[in-house]
């Protein structure tokens, strides 16, 4: 079975806008985000996409944390606070699990522990390994 942080280290997306993948095992998942000048909206404070990038990752790692690949089929999330700067972290807990369909909570907090946003998220588990994937 494939790791998940090797999985997700094919995610050049979330690796190019600086998502760190810190910890990931049993339908839960934890990243961290530093906010820089280009993560910013045209009010100087960190883009809704970027948070909301950074909820989607850490579900993806929890959902493919069991070694099996899982999509996600829908995000709903609440923006809680604005913030302009520093590193935003974020934790994803599974809240249930069935044979093909998983649900999960996730969490954005900043460098104070203040709640940014909150999110919850649906993935659907396709029955095969993500070892079964190709590599780029």
């Amino acid at each position: 079975m494939m790791d998940v942080k090797d999985f997700l280290a094919n995610d050049r997306f979330a690796r190019d806008m600086g998502i760190v993948l810190t910890e990931a095992a049993d339908g839960r998942a934890k990243a961290s985000l530093r906010i820089t000048d280009d993560h910013l909206n045209a009010a100087g404070m960190a883009q809704g996409g970027a948070i909301f990038t950074l909820a989607d990752f850490v579900l993806a790692a929890a959902s493919n944390s069991y070694g099996d690949l899982a999509v996600t089929l829908n995000v709903n999330i609440s923006f809680i606070k604005a913030t302009p700067k520093g590193v935003l972290y974020a934790e994803a807990s599974e809240t249930s699990r069935g044979k093909r369909i998983a649900t999960y909570t996730m969490n954005i907090t900043n460098e104070s522990g203040e709640l940014i946003a909150t999110a919850q998220g649906m993935a659907y588990r396709k029955g095969i390994t993500n070892q079964n994937l190709s590599q780029p």
